[in-house]
């Protein structure tokens, strides 16, 4: 029997990575990662230096395009695999990362004009200066009784596409009347590989607030943020939607010269990295909650009944597998908080320590940190170094840690860090079944969860659960692999259904994470006063970590 291969293309935060994935088994036969030339850009615009104000997070579409040239090619070299045999391609990406584009959909930070205005790049999803618009947003929907808001848990939020237009709107409306279309980053890597505008129904629905039975929201309540924005969904959020594992279209000529495929090879429609990697989980029924742990963490649960809650960033229907409502909560930092704590906060003698003990620093702060128990080194922190996104949904609030003394050690801050983003995937948790929502499983992907066993113990202690870990290290790629195969169709070797290609291709590591009683009972203490914080400082209790933003802004 001939082999049949699919490719998952994985857009994340600092870079592209292609896989090559075996259609009968799953099997990763080859991958490779592209970094980011341009990175995230936080700081100051390419070429002209200019600098960007508080909260902006911009990337350069050159450098999705130049993972379609180097990662997808250098797998089938190394893998050698001939082009004839990838029957299909999917593709993942951080969300909502969107651009404005012109009417032949180039990005207006390509284009000479443009360049030097901030407003015409592309705002990557951890972009939060649009936190004005969302609160306003807020108000408004509200006020309204817009019945799209409790679809996600009573607040929009400044990540998502409708407050980073209007933002554009606001402080550069010469960019905003200049596009002609907003367009996900998904879909516009699609639309690169096809030559089709079709926007995907995962983004549109998580991240535009569109609904397959109501649409976007109504023109009346776009024409009251603003005017201008009243015909936006007609006009500049205009398009087909399509339902994941839709074939967008086939793979065009100039493209498939450029990354080395046949012209024609099955495109699928984009997905959300984290929502794709459920299915590459195993996960296609209700009742699993899945923590997509990167940089962020995005936790996605599918259930047969629509619930609205506090805390539910999105419930969308079909949003992840056909047939059933799929719901996201998420952490607005988790691997970045920790990146923060190595990159700027450890000090030197670790660093050193950790170089002649031949290992990582993260190594080493997870060696020195298991060595404590729960509640030793009288710490706590509230996660929040990125904002909340889940279950407060507020960008202006910023981490915090308690208890410091003279006598704390480095590695005991790293643990109390891991403790706090478990103790708000907890509250996570306790929303969804605090609202109906069952969850018997655990499920955990990404990076971290194959990297770090600290992390994962004190997530099982924190939750009192059991978890279970997906066996791909390159979840989100997989799982956009699996739809590739979906939009290939069973006739070209594919499948004909998510659930028929996660029954062949998904696999879990066979150790587990188990809760430890004793420990478990401490951690339930600990989240208590965890709680307490949250509601003081996310709950109106105190506006200082508002006020310090307010006097950092104005500064």
């Amino acid at each position: 029997m001939k082999r049949r291969y699919s490719i998952g293309i994985d857009f994340g935060t600092e870079s592209g990575r292609a896989l090559l994935v075996d259609l009968t088994n799953g099997e990763e036969v080859a991958t490779h990662v592209t970094v980011y030339s341009h990175g995230v850009i936080g700081e100051k615009l390419p070429g002209s230096g200019q600098k960007l104000g508080t909260d902006w997070a911009l990337q350069h579409p050159g450098d999705y395009m130049e993972v379609l040239r180097r990662s997808v090619s250098e797998v089938l070299r190394t893998a050698s695999v001939n082009m004839e045999d990838v029957v299909g391609i999917g593709v993942d990406f951080t969300a909502c990362t969107m651009m404005p584009l012109d009417s032949t959909g180039t990005p207006l930070c390509l284009k000479a004009e443009w360049r030097e205005d901030p407003h015409s790049w592309v705002k990557l999803w951890k972009h939060h200066a649009a936190q004005t618009e969302a609160n306003r947003m807020n108000e408004i929907a509200k006020a309204r009784g817009e019945t799209f808001l409790p679809r996600y848990g009573g607040k929009v939020s400044s990540e998502w596409m409708i407050p980073k237009i209007w933002q554009i709107l606001n402080e550069a409306p010469h960019i905003y009347e200049a596009a002609d279309m907003f367009m996900e980053a998904a879909d516009w890597i699609v639309m690169q590989m096809t030559g089709e505008q079709i926007r995907n129904s995962c983004a549109a629905g998580y991240k535009a607030l569109w609904n397959k039975r109501e649409g976007y929201p109504s023109r009346g309540f776009l024409q009251s943020l603003d005017p201008a924005m009243a015909d936006l969904a007609e006009t500049k959020l205009r398009g087909t939607i399509a339902p994941l594992g839709s074939k967008a279209g086939g793979l065009s000529w100039e493209m498939a010269g450029v990354m080395g495929l046949c012209p024609g090879t099955a495109v699928a429609v984009g997905n959300i990295d984290a929502h794709a990697m459920v299915p590459a989980c195993g996960v296609v029924t209700p009742g699993k909650l899945v923590m997509a742990m990167g940089t962020s963490t995005c936790h996605l649960m599918l259930s047969d009944k629509e619930v609205h809650a506090e805390g539910i960033s999105g419930v969308v229907e079909d949003g992840i597998v056909a047939g059933l409502y799929g719901y996201e909560a998420g952490q607005a930092a988790v691997g970045d908080i920790f990146a923060w704590y190595v990159d700027h906060a450890v000090p030197a003698y670790i660093k050193q320590a950790a170089t002649e003990a031949g290992i990582t620093v993260y190594e080493w702060l997870e060696r020195e940190a298991s060595a404590y128990l729960p509640g030793q080194s009288g710490l706590i922190a509230l996660d929040w170094w990125n904002g909340n996104r889940s279950v407060l949904a507020d960008a202006d609030l910023s981490g915090l840690l308690l208890g410091c003394t003279l006598q704390t050690k480095p590695e005991e801050i790293y643990r109390a860090l891991i403790e706090a983003t478990a103790f708000g995937t907890r509250k996570i948790i306790e929303a969804f079944t605090d609202s109906g929502i069952d969850v018997d499983e655990l499920y955990a992907c990404g990076g971290l969860p194959q990297r770090n066993r600290l992390l994962m113990q004190i997530y099982a202690d924190v939750t009192g659960r059991e978890i279970k870990i997906a066996d791909s290290v390159q979840t989100a790629a997989l799982g956009a692999a699996m739809f590739g195969a979906v939009a290939a169709g069973s006739e070209e070797g594919g499948y004909d259904s998510i659930v028929d290609a996660a029954a062949k291709m998904a696999q879990l590591r066979k150790e587990t994470f188990k809760p430890n009683p004793a420990h478990a009972a401490i951690y339930d203490e600990l989240y208590k006063q965890y709680s307490e914080l949250q509601d003081i400082f996310g709950r109106g209790g105190s506006q200082v970590m508002k006020k310090l933003k307010e006097i950092k802004v104005k500064g």
